[in-house]
């Protein structure tokens, strides 16, 4: 709960407050409400989730959040989804921030000895219609609009929000996007051997879920062996798109995602920042 209480205040403030504070009781509607029974709680970050047993004796995951619409999202790409690559939604309270999806199981996430499969899985995600009703790729452009200087360089913020606009301009093709395509968020399972959890819910170019993989897992490790995967990597990306795109996406997410680490907690913490700077001298 830790992880869980300082992300929640750093993003939502006196509102995430309050929700947290309200948590409890959440819980105890929900489950009532959709005949669910909570049996063990996940590793927290952002969200509350919990394995629960259903009325019919079957398991899900549920999740929940602060209900001010960061959700809705997510909910709607599981649904353009339809268990093609990502977990089956089963229900949603857009109005309470919880929704219900099937559970992966065994539920093991990758490793870095497995991650090919990222690869994979994003292709078969990137099949969905982008005619869905989610956010396009440019409504992240604020990342780097509200900068007001720190301790990401300048001069990177400046490239990354220019190569932002051209990779999106020049998208060869556009899809739903996972968003948040890494490590943890693509299960092992029986239905299918693995499933993506937790996706943004995004339309634009697929290039840009390759980002994700570049500084993951487990960002806030400034670990050099986990850095020096990232040329190998790009190599894999490259196998099915340009590799100078590749190299940029990696850029701009890098910078993109250190952006958000600053707004919320006014420090540059992660290997995101170390993936830009690795990357900004392959850059055309």
């Amino acid at each position: 709960m830790r992880t869980l209480t300082r992300n929640v205040l750093e993003n939502w403030g006196e509102r995430g407050e309050r929700w947290l504070a309200s948590l409890p009781s959440l819980v105890e509607e929900i489950a009532a409400a959709w005949g669910l029974r909570v049996l063990t709680t996940y590793p927290m970050t952002f969200h509350w989730v919990a394995e629960v047993e259903r009325a019919d004796g079957s398991t899900a995951v549920l999740k929940l959040g602060v209900a001010d619409g960061h959700l809705d999202a997510e909910v709607e790409a599981l649904r353009v989804f339809d268990g093609r690559g990502a977990v089956r939604l089963l229900a949603s309270d857009p109005e309470q921030g919880a929704f219900l999806v099937e559970r992966a199981d065994p539920g093991t996430p990758l490793t870095v000895t497995d991650e090919d499969v990222l690869v994979d899985v994003g292709r078969r995600l990137h099949r969905a219609d982008p005619t869905a009703a989610l956010p396009h790729l440019r409504s992240l452009r604020g990342g780097f609009e509200r900068y007001q200087g720190g301790p990401i360089p300048r001069r990177m913020v400046d490239r990354a929000a220019e190569l932002f606009d051209d990779l999106c301009d020049s998208a060869p093709r556009e899809t739903v996007l996972h968003g948040d395509l890494h490590h943890g968020n693509v299960l092992r399972a029986t239905r299918s051997e693995w499933l993506a959890i937790d996706p943004h819910g995004l339309v634009g170019d697929p290039g840009y879920d390759g980002g994700a993989m570049l500084y993951n897992p487990d960002p806030e490790r400034r670990d050099p062996s986990l850095l020096a995967l990232v040329p190998g990597r790009i190599e894999r990306l490259a196998e099915h798109e340009p590799i100078d795109r590749v190299v940029a996406w990696g850029f701009v997410m890098g910078v993109l995602s250190e952006l958000w680490t600053v707004e919320a907690s006014g420090e540059a913490r992660t290997r995101a920042l170390d993936v830009a700077r690795l990357l900004e001298p392959r850059l055309g």
